[in-house]
């Protein structure tokens, strides 16, 4: 959730004047890697699924971050950038990984799904595996707009600002896919 407490804002604060002085860099960045990092995983595992993709694609995350960090200007909160970093490596993971797959993961019969069961992360009740089923059959930007305000509860001002997207367009998105995982859910259930 970006909505940020007084707490989240003075670790932030805290952060951000790390991380501006050059004696207090790297302790800065341990801190926001240890602030940020479950937070981002999560959503990050719900965009890629698997345990060490995600791992992955965190792990190109931060490095973008660590690259970066000292030419953010703080037009949005930290946590604001920090998303937006890792949605869209989330977003060139899924590209890539569709780009470079010798078979359509999308259509391959349980072929996710294999991978969610086999995940030792993976929680295997029936309906978070059927949630997960319908959000792979998604196109990939209603899927991002389904787990930004699902999963992680944004509102669709701070999905806008993040995705720099209309909020109206970002409504859309979220009906489509809603009804989309509504309609798979019901054909699926035994």
């Amino acid at each position: 959730m970006l909505g940020e407490s007084k707490d989240n804002k003075d670790t932030e604060k805290k952060i951000l004047s790390q991380l501006r002085t050059p004696q207090s860099f790297e302790k800065g960045f341990r801190n926001l890697v240890q602030s940020y990092q479950e937070r981002l995983y999560w959503h990050i595992r719900q965009m890629v699924n698997g345990h060490n993709d995600a791992d992955e694609v965190l792990q190109n995350t931060f490095i973008k971050i660590y690259k970066g960090i000292k030419n953010f200007r703080g037009d949005s909160k930290l946590y604001t950038w920090l998303y937006r970093i890792a949605t869209n490596e989330c977003i060139t993971f899924l590209k890539k990984k569709k780009k470079y797959a010798t078979i359509d993961l999308d259509h391959e019969e349980g072929g996710l799904v294999n991978t969610l069961q086999a995940d030792n992360y993976f929680d295997g009740d029936k309906a978070t595996l059927l949630l997960n089923q319908a959000l792979n059959c998604l196109p990939d930007k209603q899927r991002q707009v389904f787990v930004l305000r699902y999963f992680d509860e944004l509102t669709y001002k701070e999905m806008s600002e993040l995705l720099e997207t209309s909020v109206g367009g970002l409504k859309a998105s979220y009906h489509h896919a809603v009804k989309k995982i509504e309609l798979f859910v019901k054909e699926n259930l035994d």
